[in-house]
């Protein structure tokens, strides 16, 4: 495994409320783990919650004597979903605070995938596919045929999501499992990415530039370009890279 990373404030946000974690090494039981939360709540809530979550999913991960994937990352983010909320309550400037998550760990060439809310995760290869989905207000309504795609793109309402770590002592969790190609790669980003860009556009630049690291950066600088008006965290990995301890 390679990956590469980079997080933003964006133009428009005095304050980051993204927080990622990756690790190419073991966590637990685990032989990697990437993830990235995008928080929402007023002053410090939406960064707390975001850097919290994750912090108690390593934790997690790192304590659990589970086997499976998805049972591991089903606790981590159940046991960081009820600290959320306790830590809301206990702190009336943390009220109402939450997060989206987005975690992956790759397995002898099958991803696994978690998510609440609707940050995103997709495998380029031949094109970009969309894995996780999202978790929002107008993404339900095109799914139900309601909206367009055209239209939720620049919907007043598309930031709105529907499930969220922090929502509830009860938290709802989606899991995928994907079995990777050669030349696939993985992406994991935050809704400042994919409100500033559609997917062809961060298809085009994951096509025209190869090396990783590259990729990352210009997707960011493009996000910033295209308005910038969310914070920006971008995760790539590369599954298949030389030094991949799997292969």
């Amino acid at each position: 495994m390679r990956a590469f990373s980079r997080t933003d404030t964006g133009r428009r946000r005095k304050m980051n409320q993204d927080y990622m974690y990756t690790s190419e090494l073991p966590v637990g039981n685990l032989p990697n783990l990437y993830i990235l939360a995008d928080g929402m709540g007023g002053h410090n809530a939406g960064d707390y919650a975001s850097h919290y979550t994750v912090e108690m999913m390593v934790r997690s991960v790192r304590a659990s004597q589970e086997s499976s994937p998805v049972s591991i990352l089903r606790s981590a983010i159940s046991e960081a979903n009820l600290a959320v909320v306790q830590q809301a309550g206990m702190h009336i400037d943390l009220e109402g605070m939450g997060t989206t998550v987005v975690a992956a760990t790759c397995i002898a060439g099958e991803l696994c995938v978690a998510n609440v809310g609707d940050s995103r995760l997709y495998i380029a290869g031949d094109g970009l596919k969309q894995i996780t989905k999202d978790h929002s207000y107008v993404q339900e309504m095109v799914r139900s045929g309601e909206l367009s795609p055209e239209v939720a793109r620049v919907h007043p309402d598309r930031n709105i999501i529907t499930r969220a770590v922090g929502g509830g002592t009860e938290i709802e969790i989606d899991f995928f499992e994907v079995e990777l190609k050669e030349n696939e790669r993985i992406l994991m980003c935050s809704d400042g990415l994919t409100d500033m860009l559609e997917d062809r556009e961060i298809f085009k630049i994951i096509e025209e530039r190869k090396d990783t690291q590259s990729i990352v950066d210009e997707l960011v600088i493009m996000a910033n370009e295209h308005g910038g008006n969310d914070n920006i965290t971008v995760i790539l990995t590369d599954p298949f890279a030389e030094d991949a301890d799997w292969r």
